[in-house]
């Protein structure tokens, strides 16, 4: 378990002081896969760097299994970051040494005997796909490869936590989901609890099972990620699930605004606003609609207009949520534009 209470940190500069981290509270649960989302400057990588830290908190503690990190001496603290490994947008490898001497490095850094970290090394080169990239350089790799070579480096001290810093951000979305498929699959053969740092929502749906939300050095929102992506309460999490180029504008005509959410629904192949018209005679233009089906389950956001009349808005948000796994909720606007 990493539990993380009430961290807080002031940057000083020569233009004043930032707050990047006000008093940010989390629990992550041994083998879970937890997402930290939020804009630029949210404090996400602050966040990430203070939990083995790299960075010191000015306030507040981090427990990695019932131990203080900030109680730890400087040799103790080096022993907990075998077992708390990182990997980077920007991959960090030695560019002179081979992917083979790349992996074996923490090794060599822990005392292991050459013959054992090339054995070890090997087998994880294995692991992430690339044993017949043993002794290519990093140069020779594409930035996929090198971020393979990342993640088997990382995993060379058999660490319990993996911290993920933006670690796809600047991969194309093709290996950006090959290197996400190759974290899940590692998640779920060892258990090593996964820590992702990411601007990115789609990072968060497609692996990630619990998330919090950073805004302003603060943690706006926090729970299972289905939860929270189909039922966002807070304004941070409304922006970054709603973004506002997807926000539609008020029909010229009048009406209302009501958004369904789709977060696995069984009706991929329903049409769910034609039977409502059909059977409630509730009538509803669909002024934007971003979804998709996985299977046979729906998952994505549609927005309907609908007469001004609180009885229809009513009658519309009880039917539509009769069915699994869909979530509908009216939506008011400013100038003409959703909040």
């Amino acid at each position: 378990m990493i539990k993380i209470d009430n961290l807080s940190k002031t940057f000083h500069t020569a233009d004043g002081s930032v707050e990047a981290l006000k008093n940010v509270s989390l629990d992550i649960a041994d083998g879970d896969i937890f997402g930290i989302i939020g804009m630029s400057g949210a404090g996400k990588s602050t966040l990430v760097r203070c939990i083995n830290l790299l960075e010191r908190p000015d306030e507040g503690h981090v427990t990695i299994d019932g131990v203080d990190l900030g109680s730890l001496k400087k040799k103790q603290l080096r022993n907990i970051r075998r077992k708390v490994t990182m990997i980077f947008q920007g991959f960090h490898l030695l560019m002179q040494r081979t992917c083979l001497k790349n992996v074996c490095f923490p090794l060599e850094l822990a005392g292991v005997s050459r013959a054992d970290a090339q054995k070890r090394a090997l087998q994880l080169l294995e692991t992430v796909g690339l044993s017949d990239k043993a002794n290519a350089y990093p140069s020779q790799l594409s930035g996929g490869q090198q971020q393979r070579v990342a993640i088997a480096r990382a995993l060379a001290t058999d660490p319990k936590v993996l911290l993920c810093d933006e670690a796809t951000s600047a991969l194309d979305p093709n290996t950006t989901n090959s290197i996400l498929e190759l974290i899940k699959e590692i998640n779920e053969k060892t258990g090593i609890t996964v820590i992702v740092i990411t601007h990115q929502m789609k990072v968060v749906e497609k692996i990630c099972r619990h998330v919090a939300i950073l805004d302003g050095g603060e943690v706006a929102e926090q729970g299972e990620v289905a939860e929270v992506f189909s039922r966002p309460h807070s304004e941070a999490a409304k922006r970054l699930v709603y973004p506002e180029s997807d926000m539609p504008a008020v029909p010229s005509g009048g009406g209302r605004l009501l958004r369904v959410v789709f977060n696995g629904a069984q009706a991929a192949n329903t049409p769910i606003i034609t039977r409502m018209a059909v059977k409630r005679g509730i009538e509803a233009s669909i002024v934007y609609a971003s979804t998709k089906s996985i299977g046979s389950k729906a998952y994505g956001q549609m927005i309907l207009g609908l007469p001004d009349s609180d009885n229809i808005v009513t009658a519309a948000i009880g039917y539509l949520s009769e069915t699994k796994g869909i979530t509908a909720e009216e939506v008011t606007g400013i100038d003409g534009r959703m909040e």
